[in-house]
């Protein structure tokens, strides 16, 4: 089981292929010398952060991308001749067979239809290690957590708070994850085995908001609250209008990488989404809900975000590893002033995170408090900002919660054969009329 409090971060060497479970943070300083980067072009414009509001009544314009319609190709930009093919080019007939040395992770120009060769193997591992990973929420009993929450003596209100206020930036937070998926990054990642994985994390961010949802149905909580609450609580808000900046430019169809500018625009997605939301967003919600668990209180609840939290850490470390297979392909992108930004981005992050952690508890409960946040924030940072070969930005910070590593290492067998309900039908038992 892959834990990201273990994953080493080694160098990689000139011309070696990023393996499973070896990021190459520091990809830059040993890519061959030859690499220059490209001519000053200055930085890229900075995306305004735009409401969650103003984005969802974004109206994208006619796309402008290689197409054959009744026999005519519609003409392509130059921007479009150096960008990656999407898949839905013309399909030629007698071409040449993929080789290896073919693809790239982006702005690859061969066939993405043909899965092997693999490349990264890497990727197609984790691909694999994803899908034995599978679950489903109905296989979690919640029937100590409904009896708990029905019970007017069972909860303080500080503490179902915090579970209204969690399931509230949850529930749509993993839809903002599978948007930028699918509208976003998807149609820029021009290798398949990568794809493959990303096909994967994108069911699984729906399996994520099916468990909430099971989570608020099964509490009969009022679910105009909980799924609204991104627009009503201030806290939820900031965090999602901050990652949806980084999902609103790619999705433009217009948006093509094979520049210096746009190929760092892609990168600056991957980190924001990667790094940020789900190596940073999502772990003040996991250590509350956990910690019930851990008082043997909202046990089901508590198991559906540990499988989450074990997804969520794959997902992590997918991304890690794409981040610095491009850097090291792409070095020239690693700039003095881009790594600026990023860390930037990292530490406004942080910050939101922390506001979030005040909002959704006033005062200490489940033997946490804010304070204990605001080390775990800056250490997991820290660890964020070591996996992609950037600088600790809060030097000596330690996790209060080290039992979270524990978490990420739980065995599928053994829970669910303790909790799992027996009405499970199988592939073999479903009825197809």
């Amino acid at each position: 089981m892959l834990n990201f409090d273990n994953i080493p971060v080694k160098p990689a060497k000139t011309g070696e292929i990023a393996k499973p479970g070896m990021p190459q943070a520091a990809a830059v300083s040993q890519a061959a010398p030859s690499v220059q980067p490209p001519p000053a072009l200055g930085p890229a414009p900075a995306a305004k952060s735009p409401t969650v509001e103003s984005v969802l009544s974004f109206e994208p314009s006619t796309p402008s991308i290689n197409m054959t319609s009744g026999g005519a190709t519609m003409p392509k930009t130059a921007t479009q001749e150096s960008a990656g093919v999407t898949g839905l080019e013309e399909i030629n007939f007698n071409a040449a067979r993929i080789r290896v040395d073919d693809k790239k992770i982006i702005n690859c120009r061969a066939d993405l239809n043909q899965l092997v060769p693999f490349k990264y193997e890497w990727a197609w591992q984790k691909y694999l290690d994803a899908c034995a990973n599978h679950w489903m929420p109905q296989e979690i009993s919640m029937s100590r957590d409904i009896a708990l929450w029905k019970d007017p003596q069972g909860l303080t209100d500080d503490e179902r708070k915090i579970i209204k206020r969690n399931l509230g930036f949850f529930v749509t937070a993993d839809s903002l994850v599978a948007n930028n998926l699918v509208l976003a990054i998807y149609r820029h990642i021009t290798n398949p085995e990568c794809r493959q994985y990303l096909l994967r994390q994108a069911f699984e961010e729906a399996l994520h908001t099916h468990a909430y949802q099971y989570v608020v149905e099964s509490l009969g909580l009022d679910e105009g609250e909980i799924f609204n609450m991104y627009r009503e609580v201030p806290s939820i808000h900031e965090k999602d209008a901050f990652q949806i900046q980084f999902t609103s430019e790619l999705a433009d169809p217009n948006f093509n990488t094979g520049t210096f500018a746009t190929d760092q625009r892609l990168l600056r997605n991957l980190i924001g989404y990667y790094i940020i939301m789900e190596g940073i967003f999502f772990y003040v919600g996991f250590v509350q809900m956990l910690s019930f668990g851990r008082q043997n209180k909202m046990t089901g609840a508590s198991e559906q975000f540990q499988y989450i939290m074990r997804d969520e850490s794959m997902h992590l470390n997918f991304g890690v590893d794409v981040i610095n297979q491009i850097k090291f392909e792409n070095p020239h992108l690693w700039t003095a002033d881009f790594q600026t930004e990023i860390t930037s981005l990292i530490r406004q992050g942080v910050e939101l995170e922390y506001k979030y952690a005040e909002d959704t508890m006033e005062r200490g409960v489940l033997g946490l408090n804010c304070s204990m946040f605001q080390e775990y924030l800056r250490y997991i940072a820290n660890r964020r900002c070591k996996q992609i070969g950037l600088p600790e930005q809060y030097p000596g910070a330690k996790t209060p919660f080290p039992w979270m590593s524990e978490m990420l290492d739980l065995k599928k067998e053994k829970n669910f054969f303790e909790t799992r309900v027996i009405e499970y039908q199988t592939g073999g038992a479903l009825t197809w009329d």
